[in-house]
């Protein structure tokens, strides 16, 4: 019975090594992290000149989905002026873009600013910011 305890052992740890590279995302491809880095450019410009219509154009709508009333009107107007504030900018522009694929397969930056994550999410018409989640 002892002699099958270091077979044991070798499949735990292999176990956990195929249920981590399970977990964590593989790194974007080439054309991907481009097409991203050509969007957080223009996203960060519009958040430098504090342009809540210009990041309103590169945000998913409705922002929130439980209200049909949560359109560019009301995300320029209240969703803006919230969590983009001068504490968040200035963390989204110095911020690194972390991808992740989430469980639906959408491709994703995350950007984390203290207890909050900005998320950009790969759309058929391109990358578009698409919620703030937070950073627990």
């Amino acid at each position: 019975m002892w002699r099958h305890y270091p077979v044991l052992a070798l499949l735990l740890i292999l176990g956990s090594g195929v249920a981590d590279a399970q977990q964590k995302p593989a790194a974007p491809g080439a054309a991907l992290q481009a097409e991203y880095d050509q969007f957080i450019g223009k996203f960060r410009a519009a958040l430098k000149a504090n342009d809540a219509a210009a990041v309103t154009a590169m945000t998913r709508l409705p922002f929130y989905y439980d209200d049909a009333n949560r359109d560019g009107a009301y995300f320029r107007a209240k969703a803006y002026p919230f969590y983009f504030n001068a504490k968040n900018r200035a963390c989204i522009q110095r911020g690194k873009g972390v991808y992740d694929r989430d469980g639906e397969k959408n491709d994703n930056f995350c950007i984390f600013c203290g207890q909050q994550i900005f998320i950009f999410t790969k759309t058929p018409s391109g990358f578009l910011f698409t919620e703030v989640g937070v950073n627990d």
